[in-house]
């Protein structure tokens, strides 16, 4: 049921823009393979309620008067799950409908679709293969409006490894994403991602393992946007080479981290080239008790979409804990914190910083009603802390939700 839970809050997830999304995509995968097979049909309804929906900064007038709005989520899917020999095959597939109280003109119909093939082949070869569409609406984090921006994103991978030895392996990857805007002033941020990357990897007995990664990344944008009158345009190159580590300390603690060297090369103003250290620490500790944890730290290359800038560098932290207060109520809070220092994408004559930070905090209980039903209700707080030499103003939001699923 975690699988259906985790599709309900997706689309709403999206328009508030947090900080702390899971890679829902990945995770839907796996836990559609651990469900039975066969298949599933899902329901569910939500509600919500924002006190500042499109993120309107402290310093400018709302729009038509009101900040805040109610909205209602209603959706079907079917989730399918099969192995067939050493194959598995999952599929995800949703259709929703939202439906806002007041800024009627952000309603709009969802729709969500994954198919991953985990394949096997003999005993040394094995990967996974898949598609994804997703159309959603976009968060309204750093882009001032009222008007409906849906975002509809494509992306299709491939990943294969080779077991050279008991203790050695060989993969590759491919993953190609395509993301496109409804609303034409946000078109200049219609983009194509392509990656390439090959690991070696190593894991002993112990069940620790290391990997030297090395990754390529092309963004490509079709539109150039009005202002940049000079020529320059958003398509970049990103270089890494990083290792790939994860370490289990004992039966409750693992350590996981992905860093290295990362160059990147868009236009702006300069030579248009950066470079340093880029990575991500993530910990989780679990001990026999009813709660867990977790923390992460990164520092990251990012690319934004903006006239002034042409990427960010974000430095973060987050922090979690999960209680499982009985068997069927859980407690989920979390809290992240991420500062983010703007590469101009011209001379920039004007003062003030350009660097901003975005604060979010929330709370979900989830019950498991029964096997096939769950109710969950959760709050979230976020605040950009904003950057007036970037005309970004600070707000403050606070979000109610409440859902129900059901799985049969």
């Amino acid at each position: 049921m975690m699988h259906s839970r985790s599709l309900t809050l997706r689309p709403l997830a999206a328009l508030l823009g947090a900080l702390f999304l899971l890679p829902v995509q990945q995770a839907a995968a796996q836990n559609t393979a651990q469900q039975e097979e066969g298949l599933k049909l899902y329901g569910g309804i939500g509600w919500g309620y924002d006190d500042n929906l499109l993120r309107v900064p402290d310093n400018r007038p709302a729009f038509r008067g009101k900040r805040s709005d109610r909205w209602r989520q209603a959706e079907a899917g079917v989730v399918y799950n099969k192995r067939i020999s050493r194959q598995r095959v999952a599929v995800v597939a949703k259709v929703s409908k939202t439906s806002f109280d007041f800024f009627k003109q952000l309603d709009y119909d969802g729709r969500d679709l994954q198919a991953t093939w985990f394949w096997e082949l003999g005993n040394k070869f094995e990967g996974q293969a898949g598609t994804l569409y997703e159309r959603t609406l976009a968060p309204y984090t750093d882009f001032f409006s009222d008007q409906r921006n849906v975002r509809e994103r494509r992306r299709e991978w491939f990943d294969a490894g080779w077991k050279l030895h008991p203790s050695w392996k060989v993969r590759t990857g491919y993953t190609r994403d395509r993301y496109e805007y409804e609303l034409l002033t946000q078109r200049w941020n219609n983009r194509t991602e392509k990656a390439v990357e090959a690991e070696l990897v190593y894991r002993p007995r112990s069940g620790n393992s290391v990997g030297l990664v090395a990754r390529r990344v092309k963004g490509e944008y079709p539109f150039r946007r009005p202002s940049t009158a000079s020529g320059l345009t958003d398509d970049f190159t990103q270089d890494e080479l990083k290792l790939r580590v994860n370490y289990y300390l004992g039966g409750s603690t693992t350590l996981q981290a992905l860093g290295g060297y990362v160059r990147r090369e868009q236009p702006s103003f300069g030579e248009g080239k950066t470079s340093g250290f880029n990575g991500r620490l993530n910990a989780y500790f679990q001990p026999r008790g009813k709660v867990s944890y977790n923390a992460s730290v990164w520092r990251e290359f990012a690319p934004i979409e903006s006239t002034i800038v042409s990427y960010t560098l974000n430095r973060g932290a987050s922090v979690g804990a999960t209680w499982q207060a009985t068997g069927k109520i859980k407690v989920d809070a979390t809290a992240a914190y991420e500062q983010r220092a703007y590469e101009a994408r011209r001379a920039f004559s004007g003062s003030g910083s350009l660097e901003d930070s975005l604060k979010t905090a929330s709370l979900r209980a989830t019950w498991q009603a029964t096997r096939k039903i769950a109710v969950s209700a959760g709050w979230q707080h976020q605040a950009r802390s904003g950057s007036q030499a970037l005309n970004l103003g600070k707000f403050d939001a606070n979000t109610v939700m409440v859902n129900a699923n059901v799985l049969f």
